[in-house]
C-alpha cells in the first residue's frame, strides 16, 4: 500500500510499488514515516522546487544491487540527493540511480534506536545545516544570542541544537497555543515568548523558521536583530520574494545559501539562507539522536499516529498538521 501525489491530488494505492527499469536499485521496507509541512505545501501547490513528497522515513533494505547498501541495512532518506524513488508513504519504496548517489540518498543508521526517534533524522539534519550556515557567518555559537521565530518542529530542533552549542536561545511564535504545545513537549528549556515580547535589537542571530517567510514574520526578525547581526532565512520562500526597504532577493538568498549585506532603518545587518542538507548534517543528526548520554529526544514531538488510509484522509483536510509531528505507520498498528 502507498500514498502518492499525482496531478489530481493524493491517491491511495493498494498495489506494490513498481520496480524501476534501471539499475542499480534498492528496495526499502519502510518501518515508519512522518508527515512534513512541506508535504502539505506540495499537496496545496504552494511549495516551489522538485517534489520531495514522502521523504521523512526510516526503513530496512530488503533487496539491493548496490554493494554498499546490503540487505538488512537500516537507512533514512536524504531527499536532496536526486535519485528515482517512490513515495516514502508506503510499506515499500524503490530507489534507483547511480550507486554513489543511492549511497548518499540512503544514509545508514543503527538498528538499536526506535524508529519513532530515527524518523526525525532528516528534519534534524536540516536544522543542523541551518546552524552550520549561521556558524559560517558568525563563527561559534557559544554565548551568541539566538532568537528562533517559529515553534514548529523545525524551529524547536534548531533551538535545541543551538542550545546544545552553548547559544543563549529564545523561541518566539505568533500563537500562544503553539507555544503551550511546545512547552508540553519538554524538548528544551529556553524562554518561549510570543512575537513582540522579546526586546528589540536583542539578538545577534534571528532564525526565521516559520513555514513561510511572511512579511509580518520578517518584520519581527528585523526588529529583533542587533546592528551588524544576522537574519537567517530557513522558512519557505517563492521566486522573486522581496521585502519593502530590504534590498535583497529573499528566495535567491535562501536557496543558494548566500549572504547579503543590507541596511534596515539605518542599521546594517546581514541576511543569509539555508536550504537542503549534506552527508555531514546527517552524520551530526544521527549522532544527536543516538548519543548514549544525552540523546535528542525527538520523539517527544510525536502528537499523533496514523496508518496509510488515515494519512490519505488527513491530506484532504485544510489544516492537517497542527502542533507536533504526525507519524505514519505503513502497516496496521
Amino acid at each position: 500500500m502507498r500514498v502518492t501525489l499525482e496531478e489530481g491530488g493524493p491517491r491511495l494505492h493498494h498495489s506494490p510499488p513498481p520496480r524501476p527499469r534501471e539499475d542499480p536499485a534498492v528496495l526499502v521496507n519502510v518501518e515508519l514515516a512522518a508527515l512534513c509541512r512541506s508535504d502539505l505545501k506540495e499537496v496545496a501547490g504552494t511549495r516551489h522546487g522538485p517534489s520531495q513528497f514522502g521523504h521523512e522515513l526510516v526503513g530496512v533494505v530488503c533487496e539491493s544491487t548496490v554493494p554498499a547498501l546490503a540487505e538488512g541495512t537500516r537507512v533514512v532518506l536524504d531527499p536532496n540527493v536526486v535519485v528515482d524513488r517512490g513515495t516514502g508513504f508506503a510499506d515499500q519504496m524503490w530507489a534507483a540511480g547511480p550507486a554513489d548517489l543511492l549511497r548518499h540518498a540512503l544514509q545508514p543508521v543503527p538498528h538499536g534506536p526506535a524508529a519513532r526517534r530515527l524518523v526525525f533524522a532528516e528534519p534534524i539534519a536540516c536544522a543542523q545545516h541551518c546552524l552550520s550556515a549561521v556558524k559560517r557567518q558568525v563563527g561559534g555559537l557559544h554565548g551568541a544570542r539566538v532568537a528562533v521565530l517559529g515553534a514548529g518542529t523545525a524551529g524547536l530542533f534548531i533551538a535545541a541544537l543551538a542550545d546544545r552549542a552553548g547559544a543563549r536561545v529564545s523561541v518566539c511564535n505568533r500563537s500562544r497555543a503553539r507555544m503551550d504545545e511546545a512547552r508540553k513537549a519538554d524538548l528544551l528549556d529556553v524562554p518561549a515568548l510570543l512575537f513582540g515580547e522579546l526586546a528589540g535589537e536583542s539578538a545577534d542571530v534571528v532564525v526565521v523558521a516559520t513555514s513561510f517567510v511572511l512579511p509580518a514574520v520578517l518584520e519581527e526578525a528585523l526588529r529583533l536583530v542587533a546592528p551588524g547581526g544576522l537574519v537567517l532565512l530557513y522558512g519557505g520562500t517563492a521566486p522573486g520574494d522581496r521585502h519593502p526597504g530590504l534590498e535583497c532577493d529573499l528566495d535567491r538568498v535562501r536557496r543558494t545559501g548566500a549572504v547579503a549585506t543590507c541596511t534596515w532603518r539605518g542599521r546594517s545587518l546581514r541576511v543569509a539562507g539555508s536550504y537542503g542538507t549534506n552527508p555531514q548534517d546527517f552524520a551530526a543528526a544521527i549522532g544527536n539522536l543516538t548519543d548514549v548520554v544525552t540523546p535528542l529526544r525527538a520523539e517527544a514531538l510525536v502528537a499523533a499516529e496514523v496508518d496509510l488510509p488515515g494519512l490519505f484522509e488527513l491530506l484532504g483536510t485544510p489544516d492537517a498538521l497542527g502542533p507536533g509531528k504526525i507519524v505514519v505507520h505503513p502497516r496496521p498498528f
